[in-house]
């Protein structure tokens, strides 16, 4: 299992710096190894930052698996007066989004582990390029944590691999009562917009 999954990463530290310039908003950021998409943004991560409906202006956003930040970082630079949660299980991904947050002037932003978010916050936005890799199991799980925490009229965007599964996941999401629709395919891979059941 790569080692991006890991809470404390024993690869060798190898920092790159990446710059990211969206149409609306730019930022540079350190990326480095143990660290999902280390030395660049992936291809999916893009789609979604370039792709996704926009994310709502105030309350609680999440990015669900932060990895370096490039997720969080977009999310805080287009929802300035909204809370952006970037959290994920790797200690050195932690570290390194608040680093990006402070190169970049963020102050917006809440990076935590997974559990160290408090149980009453619900979210309006939810973007995630989820860890597919985990195994369907885990990931079903994963989504089925916080999922559920968006608001009533909140949703969430994921981007999926269309040769990893995604149009199984959407059916899967549908099978749990989530309105899940498919608004992007390209490039490989899906962007799934995921509501509550209404």
């Amino acid at each position: 299992m790569p080692q991006y999954f890991d809470e404390q990463p024993k690869v060798v530290s190898d920092p790159q710096i990446v710059d990211v310039a969206l149409s609306d908003v730019a930022f540079t950021m350190l990326t480095d190894r143990g660290v999902f998409s280390h030395g660049h943004v992936d291809i999916g991560t893009s789609l979604l930052l370039r792709e996704a409906p926009s994310p709502s202006l105030t309350g609680h956003v999440l990015d669900l698996g932060c990895g370096s930040g490039a997720i969080a970082l977009t999310l805080a630079l287009r929802s300035p007066n909204a809370t952006v949660w970037a959290i994920d299980v790797n200690e050195r991904a932690r570290q390194l989004t608040t680093t990006n947050a402070e190169r970049n002037k963020v102050g917006n932003m809440q990076v935590a582990s997974p559990d160290d978010v408090p149980d009453d916050v619900r979210f309006s936005t939810i973007w995630s390029n989820p860890p597919i890799r985990i195994g369907k199991e885990s990931l079903h799980q994963l989504l089925l944590r916080w999922l559920p925490r968006l608001t009533d009229d909140g949703q969430a965007i994921l981007v999926v691999q269309k040769h990893l599964g995604a149009d199984s996941l959407q059916h899967w999401l549908a099978d749990q009562d989530f309105v899940t629709e498919r608004i992007v395919s390209r490039s490989g891979f899906r962007l799934l917009r995921v509501a509550p059941h209404r």
